[in-house]
């Protein structure tokens, strides 16, 4: 299957404005905070923006992973920044946010591949906050080095969901994600699922996948113990990204999202532009 170089009608990004996209964005600059929604190009920024929902991206803007489809920079990362569990903390505080997601670029340069910088942002927000109701997400890497350790960490800090993306289909993880492990990331999912705690999982598609791809890995999602699920377009969004190969229409979404219940997942959200991150607190609540 070839590239596809035309971007069809149904992809749409609206252009970012408005005075709550205006806050929360310096908000965030003038913290020296870092969001996915800017350094990931997510096409929903100025929705979530303007509704005053963002995504928080801790422990840097470098990743040690090297995707082919993410916008994010690869390199070596900078040493972590103590403050910042705080300073997220103070942002969520602030911009009186009800829902909130922490994720991280991933860090294989640390020992624990930065769960304890994760607990600390948890705990942090909880001290902070005056809403009690605050739920927190938190979308995690694989902790490959270090799983079993850092996930028990993470697990102990109570998060209200873990979230871990599964990314792309089987068949293409050494293609796209040669630094990942298809099975570790179900191990994610399992573990969590074990100890009695929320797992969430999003899947990218339009790398050139069949049906079959999409529904096998989900299969293997669902068994792994997951039930809250996303499922949205891959668009390149820079010049070296691995190509599109398929723009599916939001009836191919809504036939996956209706297989996707079949399978027994409880929550799902399948379109075009939907991201692991995108309405969470409506996904969740």
């Amino acid at each position: 299957m070839g590239r596809v170089r035309t971007i069809p009608d149904w992809i749409k990004f609206s252009i970012p404005s408005g005075e709550q996209y205006k806050k929360v964005q310096q908000y965030v600059a003038g913290c020296g905070l870092h969001t996915v929604c800017l350094e990931a190009r997510c096409p929903n920024i100025g929705e979530c923006f303007s509704k005053g929902h963002a995504t928080f991206l801790i422990m840097g803007n470098v990743c040690t992973r090297n995707c082919r489809y993410c916008a994010v920079n690869k390199g070596q990362p900078q040493p972590l920044n103590e403050n910042e569990p705080q300073n997220v903390a103070g942002a969520v505080a602030n911009l009186h946010l009800d829902y909130v997601v922490i994720t991280s670029v991933t860090r294989d340069d640390l020992p624990d591949g930065g769960a304890l910088h994760f607990v600390k942002t948890i705990e942090a927000i909880r001290a902070t906050t005056n809403n009690t109701n605050t739920k927190i997400e938190v979308l995690i890497p694989d902790f490959k080095f270090s799983q079993q350790r850092s996930l028990a960490m993470i697990m102990d800090a109570q998060p209200d969901v873990i979230n871990h993306n599964i990314e792309v289909v089987k068949s293409y993880y050494q293609t796209l994600r040669p630094k990942g492990d298809y099975q570790a990331s179900l191990d994610v999912l399992a573990i969590v699922t074990e100890h009695g705690l929320v797992a969430k999982s999003g899947l990218m598609i339009g790398f050139g996948e069949t049906l079959d791809d999409i529904i096998k890995t989900l299969e293997e999602v669902y068994s792994a113990g997951c039930r809250i699920l996303t499922v949205g377009q891959y668009c390149a969004s820079h010049r070296g990204a691995y190509p599109v190969h398929k723009y599916y229409t939001p009836e191919e979404f809504k036939e996956i999202e209706n297989i996707a219940c079949r399978i027994g997942f409880t929550r799902v959200l399948a379109a075009p532009l939907v991201r692991s991150s995108y309405r969470a607190g409506e996904l969740f609540s």
